[in-house]
């Protein structure tokens, strides 16, 4: 008996040792005692307006553009966000809010086809539920991400296509527009010159795709996405925005991933769902698994944007820029190009 209460007594001490000790009373009167403790965010925000080749010797005032129109639309996102927003809702209004921004290719600044058009895509996905929903070839739908939205709330589809997406706009009656809004002057350049480049092959790697990745007051995550494409992209090609996995994805258990950059390569490597999984069974934090799923990219190739379901983000990416902000509960608030 004796012998049992030894070993017990020695088994409570050894429990009482991993306890956490309070703070012991100051040595000197007067001393103060400072507890600290990290609380993680109630709420995160992260968006992207493309990556790729962006010159640094833009002229001033065209980076003072850029900067106020991700400023805007960190803003818009972290007021829904704090207000009690839900992180669907809020991802959808910043990147439709993009969408309508002409200097980033998506909706009103879509790039221009081979044939002259417009080709756009997008994606949505609730961490909650793993809801998700695609678009992909719209040519006439004034905001892809809304439609997408509603392929994953008023459908048993998640991915419609083409002809087919436009029958369901019509059903789902959203806002439609013809050739001369998404017409911007800029973009047209661009298809010209890349028109005469063509037979040369030179062409810069600037990669335009518009995201946001949220985690909401209620814990739950998602993950928006919107693109115009390639310029003088050819014969209906789809890149990584709408494939659910590859440049989109959100999981509650997690974390949310918004990428852009070359498509093919970010289909070839999932590097969405790949992000998420290291976070979920390798353990990995959700910078080390962005980085680790990055540099197995060829350099240039882009990048992503996530928040973890502990609030926190990552930035991440291997091309000379990306168009990049973030905001959190505790303050930050922070909009970049390059470093």
């Amino acid at each position: 008996m004796r012998t049992f209460f030894r070993a017990t007594t020695v088994g409570v001490a050894f429990l009482l040792s991993l306890v956490p000790v309070a703070a012991q009373p100051p040595e000197k009167p007067g001393a103060e005692v400072v507890l600290t403790s990290v609380e993680a965010p109630r709420w995160s925000l992260a968006i992207h307006g493309g990556a790729g080749v962006i010159d640094k010797s833009m002229p001033e005032e065209k980076k003072k553009e850029y900067f106020a129109a991700l400023e805007r639309a960190l803003n818009l996102g972290k007021g829904m966000l704090a207000k009690g927003a839900s992180a669907v809702d809020t991802v959808e209004a910043v990147v439709k809010d993009l969408e309508n921004d002409p200097k980033f290719n998506a909706g009103k600044g879509a790039v221009f086809t081979h044939d002259g058009e417009h080709e756009m895509d997008a994606a949505i996905m609730d961490g909650s539920t793993l809801g998700c929903g695609s678009v992909a070839g719209l040519k006439t739908v004034k905001n892809p991400i809304s439609l997408a939205r509603l392929v994953m709330e008023k459908s048993k589809h998640v991915f419609f296509a083409g002809p087919g997406a436009e029958k369901f706009a019509d059903e789902m009656k959203v806002e439609r527009a013809g050739p001369e809004y998404f017409f911007v002057q800029e973009r047209y350049d661009q298809w010209q010159k890349e028109l005469k480049d063509e037979a040369a092959g030179s062409v810069p790697k600037k990669f335009g795709t518009v995201g946001a990745v949220a985690l909401d007051t209620h814990g739950h995550l998602a993950a928006a996405t919107s693109t115009g494409g390639l310029t003088n992209k050819r014969f209906g090609r789809i890149g990584d925005v709408p494939v659910i996995g590859a440049g989109t994805y959100a999981d509650d258990r997690s974390c949310a991933i918004s990428a852009t950059g070359v498509g093919e390569q970010f289909i070839r490597h999932t590097v969405a769902r790949t992000i998420s999984a290291r976070v979920q069974f390798a353990g990995l934090s959700l910078e080390e698994a962005a980085k680790q799923t990055i540099a197995e990219l060829e350099p240039g190739d882009g990048g992503i944007i996530a928040v973890g379901k502990d609030g926190g983000i990552a930035l991440v990416f291997n091309s000379a820029g990306m168009f990049r902000g973030a905001a959190n509960s505790g303050g930050r608030f922070d909009v970049a190009i390059w470093e």
